[in-house]
This record gives C-alpha cells, sequence and structure tokens, in this order.
C-alpha cells in the first residue's frame, strides 16, 4: 500500500469519527482530567517527601497532604475507568453505524453484487473488519489529542522547578513518534495483508465445506485439504508479521523513552553530588525538584506509549478500512427507484422493448432483450448457463439496472416504487432460504397475517404435510442454521408453501427443482405448475420433462431471446430448441 492510499484511508477512518464527535470528546476531557490528576498526584508525592526527609516535619503533622494524596489516587482510578467506558461506547456506536452503512449498501448492490464474491469474504469484511476498527477510535483516536496535551502539560510543570529537566524531556521525545512513523508504515500494509489473506481463507474454507459432499464423491477431499493447510499457513505467517510489527514498535518505544528518563535521573544524580550546578533558578537543587521531575518523566512518556499500544490499532484500522473503502466507493448502476403503484386486483402485463441488463458496475449483461409476458400467461425460460435467464429475473425484481424500457401495465419499471412492486411478486429460487427459527415462521413470512387454515393449504399444496409428521414438533419444529434439521427437497417445499401462502400476482421461479431427488423435485414441480395457474409466471429451468403443457418456451443464448412459441411448436420446427430436446433425450 503507498503513502497516498494510507493518507486517504486515514483521512477516511477520521471521517467516521464524526459519527461519534460526543462520546470522543468526553473521552478526550476525561483524559485530560486525567493529566492534571497525575500532576496533582506527583506534586503532592513530591511535596511529603520534601517536608518528611529534608525539613524533618513529622508524619502526623502531614495527615491532611496524606488524605489528599488518597483522594487524588481514587478520583484518577475513578477517572481513568470511566474514561474507558466513554471511549467503548464511542467506538460501539461508530461500529455500529458503519456496519449498518454497509449492510444498506449491500443492500443496494443487489444478489448480482454479492454473489461475486465468497460468502466468507462478506461475513470477514462485515463483522471482523469492522470489528477491528474498533481500538482505533476507542482508544487511539483520543489517546493522539492527549499525546500533546498530557506532555505539555508534564513541562510547564517541570519548566519552573528545574529547566535543564523539561529541555531533556522536550529534545528526546520527538524521537519517539519518529521512530513510531517509521515502523507503522510497515504495519499498516501487513495488516493490509493479513485482511485480504483472511477474506480469501474464509471464503475457500466455507466454499469447500459446503461442497463437502461433492468432493467426497470426485475424491478430491485430500487435495482440498491440502489447499485449506496451505492458505492456514500462509494467514498464519501474515499474522506472525503482524506481530512482528508490533513488538517492534514497542520495543522502540520503550527504548527512548527508558534512555530519556535515564538521563534526567542522571543529571539529577550529578547535581546532588555537586557535578553539575545549573538548571535551577539560582536556590540550588532541591530534593523536591528531583523528585517531581522523576516522578512525572514516565507520566510524560506515558501518553506516548499508550499511544504507540495504539498504534497498532491504527495500523490494524487501516488495514481493515482498505477493502471496505473499495466496497464504499466502489461505483454502481443502481435502479432507478420511483413512487408510482399499480391499482389492486388487475393482472401483471408485462413489455419489454429493446431491453438492455446491466451489472451493478454498468457492464452489459444481456440484451437487447423483446418480449411480451401477457397477463395470467405461463411463461418457461431455458438455455444454456450464462445466457442472461437469472439476470432478466433480476432486473424484473427490481435488483438490477437496465437501458430500453420495461413496462408494466404500461407504466415503466423503474418508475415502480421498489418495496409496493415487490410485494406483488413471488420468488422460489435453487437455494431455499429459510432464515426464521420454526417452520411456521419461515412459511409465514410470506404471509404474517395468515390463519390456519391458509397455512395449512400452503403446506398441503406444496406437499410440506408428507413429511410433517416425521418433524418432532411439527409445523413448530425448529429447523435449525440453514434448515440444518430438513433435506435440500424439503426445505425446498418449505419455500414454495411461502411462495403460495400470500396470492401474489407476478411469479418468478429460478430453477427451482435443481439439486433435488426425483420424488421431491415431482412433488415441488406439480405444487408450482398448480400455482402458475393462478397468476403470470416466469421460470427458468434446465429440466425440460415439466414444461410441455406450459403456455411458451422463450429459448436464451448469448444474452438474446431466439426462440419463442409453445412448446410443440418449438419441438417439431427445426432450431436451437428441438436440437436441445434431442441432446437431453440422448443423455437419457
Amino acid at each position: 500500500m503507498n503513502k497516498t492510499r494510507q493518507q486517504e484511508i486515514s483521512r477516511w477512518l477520521k471521517q467516521q469519527s464524526i459519527i461519534s464527535r460526543r462520546w470522543l470528546t468526553l473521552s478526550r476531557l476525561l483524559g485530560l482530567v486525567s493529566g492534571l490528576l497525575i500532576i496533582a498526584q506527583a506534586w503532592l508525592m513530591a511535596r511529603l517527601l520534601q517536608y518528611m526527609i529534608m525539613e524533618g516535619i513529622p508524619r502526623e503533622a502531614l495527615l491532611l497532604p496524606f488524605i489528599q494524596l488518597a483522594g487524588v489516587f481514587v478520583l484518577r482510578a475513578w477517572v481513568v475507568w470511566l474514561r474507558e467506558k466513554v471511549g467503548y461506547y464511542a467506538g460501539l456506536h461508530i461500529r455500529r453505524v458503519i456496519r449498518k452503512k454497509v449492510l444498506d449498501r449491500l443492500h443496494q448492490a443487489g444478489p448480482a453484487w454479492i454473489k461475486g464474491k465468497p460468502v466468507g469474504s462478506w461475513a470477514t469484511l462485515i463483522l471482523e473488519q469492522i470489528e477491528d476498527m474498533h481500538d482505533y477510535y476507542a482508544r487511539y483516536l483520543p489517546q493522539m489529542t492527549l499525546a500533546t496535551i498530557i506532555p505539555l502539560l508534564v513541562v510547564i510543570t517541570i519548566f519552573p522547578v528545574n529547566w535543564v529537566a523539561a529541555l531533556i524531556l522536550l529534545c528526546t521525545a520527538p524521537l519517539i513518534p519518529l521512530f513510531m512513523a517509521m515502523v507503522g508504515m510497515g504495519a499498516a500494509d501487513a495488516n493490509r495483508r493479513n485482511f485480504q489473506a483472511l477474506a480469501r481463507l474464509s471464503g475457500h474454507f466455507l466454499d469447500r465445506l459446503r461442497g463437502m459432499e461433492t468432493l467426497r464423491v470426485f475424491d478430491r477431499g485430500a487435495a482440498e485439504t491440502e489447499n485449506i493447510r496451505i492458505a492456514s499457513r500462509d494467514f498464519r505467517e501474515r499474522t506472525m508479521e503482524v506481530l512482528r510489527m508490533a513488538f517492534l514498535s514497542s520495543g522502540v518505544l520503550e527504548f527512548f523513552a527508558s534512555l530519556s528518563i535515564a538521563l534526567v535521573a542522571v543529571y539529577f544524580g550529578f547535581s546532588y553530588l555537586g557535578e553539575l550546578n545549573f538548571g535551577h533558578y539560582g536556590t540550588g537543587v532541591t530534593l523536591f525538584a528531583g523528585f517531581l521531575a522523576l516522578i512525572l518523566a514516565p507520566e510524560f512518556f506515558q501518553p506516548l506509549r499508550d499511544m504507540g499500544a495504539f498504534y497498532h490499532a491504527k495500523a490494524q484500522a487501516v488495514g481493515a478500512a482498505d477493502s471496505l473503502m473499495t466496497f464504499m466507493d466502489a461505483p454502481l448502476q443502481h435502479p432507478e427507484q420511483g413512487q408510482q403503484t399499480l391499482p389492486p386486483g388487475v393482472a401483471l402485463n408485462i413489455e419489454a422493448r429493446d431491453l438492455e441488463i446491466l451489472s451493478p458496475e454498468g457492464h452489459l449483461l444481456a440484451g437487447p432483450l423483446n418480449f411480451t409476458l401477457e397477463a395470467g400467461r405461463r411463461v418457461v425460460l431455458v438455455g444454456q448457463s450464462g445466457a442472461g435467464k437469472s439476470s432478466l429475473l433480476q432486473v424484473l425484481s427490481g435488483f438490477l439496472p437496465y437501458r430500453g424500457s420495461v413496462s408494466v401495465n404500461g407504466i415503466e419499471l423503474s418508475q415502480l416504487a421498489p418495496d409496493e412492486w415487490r410485494k406483488l411478486l413471488s420468488w422460489v429460487g435453487q437455494n431455499p432460504q429459510l432464515p426464521a427459527a420454526t417452520l411456521r415462521e419461515n412459511v409465514l413470512l410470506g404471509a404474517p397475517e395468515a390463519d390456519d387454515t391458509q397455512l395449512q393449504t400452503a403446506l398441503d399444496k406444496a406437499s410440506v404435510t408428507e413429511f410433517l409428521p416425521l418433524l418432532p414438533a411439527g409445523t413448530d419444529t425448529i429447523i435449525g442454521d440453514d434448515a440444518a434439521r430438513l433435506s435440500v427437497g424439503q426445505a425446498q417445499r418449505v419455500a414454495v408453501a411461502r411462495a403460495l401462502i400470500n396470492p401474489c400476482r407476478l411469479m418468478l421461479l429460478d430453477e427451482p427443482a435443481a439439486s433435488l431427488d426425483a420424488h421431491s423435485e415431482q412433488r415441488v414441480m406439480a405444487a408450482l405448475a398448480d400455482a402458475s395457474t393462478r397468476q403470470t409466471t416466469l421460470m427458468v429451468t434446465h429440466q425440460l420433462d415439466y414444461i410441455s403443457d406450459w403456455d411458451e418456451v422463450w429459448l436464451m443464448r448469448e444474452g438474446k431471446i431466439i426462440q419463442q412459441g409453445s412448446y410443440a411448436q418449438l419441438a417439431t420446427q427445426d432450431g436451437p430448441f428441438a436440437a436441445l430436446l434431442a441432446h437431453r433425450l440422448e443423455e437419457i
């Protein structure tokens, strides 16, 4: 990462601190109060030692200063604790807002953008990388202010007592940030590489975990295990590189801080021996001055030490924010969003003219397309993988931008309010998503107000009742993460029931029978075929065994619709669809 990029990321990180400005300001004020208490504590301790050792005042006569010193100790501990709490809430608030921005950005980008990266990479971005920015806001940013203010207060306190001690501190202090910056240039780059390795490892591992059965069938288990081992070793080496940077920065800081404190101690030692007779203001070097300077010298460097300890948090935040900032700043082509709505109860008629489907980055995915999906018609969309079938469904769902025209009952799709439009849609994809806890709750996501009769009807139509007696609690069975208690076919039937429980006006089906066994496939396709007769339906599929009685078949190739007609028409005339059927028969 070059220096310009680091500066851009640092500016972006500081801009986010505006989100929690009040908490951060309070953290800085508490740090300042803690610094003043440190000076008061050192002053009282040095004065007590001067009284007892040099002036011979008995301890009983110094009860009030001892009480004051104890009060300062307690108050300082309480302020430090409160500052930690305030810093934590500042970091928590900023992380929540940034995470919400990322999730909103993902929502705007849509499914096409999200599918471009492995799930593990998104999990790393949303969880790990945002979490790793916490210490930057909770500790590093407030400490930057205190690293300037508190040493200045210490110098102002020491200078009227002994100007040589103050001068030693002032001259050695700049060495610490200088060498810390030199070390930190490599730390941010090491953290960035570490996060990239973590994102790759997360995505790699999760993809292999999901495809475990396929890998086992093709005897690729040992090879993929070795690949994961190599990726894990690479990540481990990068992590150790980051730790080396952290230890190096701490070592540099401690060396120069110890050197400066040693110089102050040597100066006062020779002054008390009478070898050095300068630095005071005519009264000689007193025990009070020596104790005050030696007590405050470590405190002079403590804010710089803390900043050095938290400097790793800055490097970590810069590394984490690199891909985050790239994602947030990436140009996206958002679908236009209007405010119009369709009148209730009217069947949907969709017409496309010179429709060109665009990716979120603005690249052409498919088109130009010209078609009419008449109200109440059932249309099957077939073609090779990558022909643009799923992209067409995503355009109709409002997730992808487009050029040209696609109108719904005469109203341009981009002029419709997206939330209201999607309420008119039912969707069943090839990978059923069941986020709720129980089977009942997942079905009722399609219609939360549905009663038990409507629920039972949907379950019957989707053939869910066939396997319902096998579940321990029936519809109230907790299905687990990713529907672990259900087979893929059972989960797909639950998704179909969810689509059927809410009468819609356009049903979009994307490979609904993919990855199903023969029995589940037959049940799901029968339920969907029955449901498709009650609304306008567009189904993408590679399965040609269940489409002979559908109204129309559209064949897509290389982003264009090259054939349209009924199943009987296309099957009997020479063309791509007849060739596709012949190839299918040969496979059987």
